[in-house]
């Protein structure tokens, strides 16, 4: 899981994006290869364990994906702001998402296996602390063996994506990796070495959106709004729909008083909601909660229109269906989640359907 910020408590305070820069005397953040670098005994053990016996590149691949999930294997622990290089998470057991990501990709490597990053660009997921708003997105590690892909996904039940993973280069995974160690050194209030790790998000990919927004809020907990405001246009000129930094505008300029920028930014951000599957998602399960099963279902529908892949779209329909007494639109939800569902959740669902048929619904 990575995260960009959205400031909750906007401080008012150079005409270009300047990145920020490395303070004198400030210890650097660490360089790529050594966020990738695997340790002495971690290899030692992968070795063992995964290359050893030998076989083809889809034995060695199944080895790997057992030394990572079993019980006798890694035995990591998630933390959601556990943003660790490649040792620190061997010798704590502890990572989010993109460091998990991190992990599987230097041990694949060092097995011989064809490795990458996935990013998932909008999820539906945040989570805040103390004055500050977090935002997270999800990447993944993609595998290719022979002609055959596949994903290895610590969070794949957990996390609702809007769009299918996309292969990224090492350049944006390890930006990613330098823009959540920064906003975790934002939140304790770190700020010079937080400015440090932006700046080495934006050396790694100056392309990166979310860096540029994270650059913004630093910007504006030193209480320059000027330039906070330039580091924010610069995120929309690479992703216009970006969230954080169409919220933190929007924030910046009602708390100037500026209330037709303020107004312009608010539309945006509607516009976007109402291209977002999640808007629609969140408001039909606020639906449920009222007992609005009707406006749910019109919700859930929308949200399918915008993106058919989401399995818990098509169940949420299929609840509001049941409510609603439409047994038979409620089973044709419920097979769509089944086919949109990884295996476990398929399982799940075809369980639903055969207490349908019990029924006789």
């Amino acid at each position: 899981m990575f995260a960009w910020l959205l400031t909750a408590a906007l401080a008012l305070a150079p005409a270009t994006t300047d990145t920020p820069s490395q303070p004198a005397g400030l210890q650097p953040p660490p360089s790529p290869e050594q966020v990738l670098a695997i340790p002495d005994d971690l290899r030692n053990v992968l070795r063992a364990r995964v290359v050893a016996p030998g076989g083809t590149d889809q034995q060695r691949l199944a080895r790997l994906v057992s030394f990572m999930f079993d019980p006798d294997g890694l035995d990591m622990t998630y933390q959601h702001d556990g943003n660790y290089t490649v040792a620190e998470a061997w010798r704590t057991r502890k990572a989010n998402c993109l460091t998990f990501t991190l992990l599987t990709i230097a041990m694949a490597r060092e097995a011989g296996i064809d490795a990458y990053g996935q990013e998932i660009a909008r999820t539906l997921s945040w989570y805040s602390e103390g004055d500050t708003l977090y935002f997270s997105n999800h990447v993944n590690t993609g595998i290719r063996v022979n002609q055959h892909r596949f994903s290895i996904d610590v969070a794949s039940d957990s996390v609702l994506a809007g769009e299918p993973p996309k292969r990224i280069d090492d350049d944006r995974l390890l930006a990613i990796y330098y823009s959540n160690r920064a906003a975790n050194l934002l939140a304790e209030n770190k700020l010079p070495e937080a400015g440090a790790h932006m700046a080495a998000a934006l050396r790694m990919d100056d392309g990166y959106a979310s860096a540029w927004n994270n650059v913004g809020v630093l910007s504006l907990r030193q209480g320059r709004s000027d330039e906070a405001e330039r580091h924010f246009l610069k995120a929309l000129e690479v992703d216009r729909l970006h969230d954080g930094a169409l919220m933190n505008l929007a924030s910046l300029y009602a708390a100037r008083g500026d209330r037709r920028k303020e107004a312009e930014f608010r539309a945006r951000i509607e516009r976007a909601r109402q291209r977002n599957p999640f808007h629609y998602f969140m408001l039909a399960m606020d639906d449920e909660k009222r007992g609005n099963y009707a406006d749910a279902a019109v919700h859930y529908r929308r949200a399918i229109k915008l993106y058919d892949g989401e399995h818990r779209f098509h169940y949420g329909l299929a609840r509001a269906y049941l409510h609603l007494g439409s047994f038979q639109k409620a089973g044709e939800a419920l097979r769509r989640a089944q086919a949109v569902a990884g295996r476990n959740m398929g399982e799940r669902y075809q369980a639903k359907l055969d207490q349908l048929r019990h029924k006789g619904l």
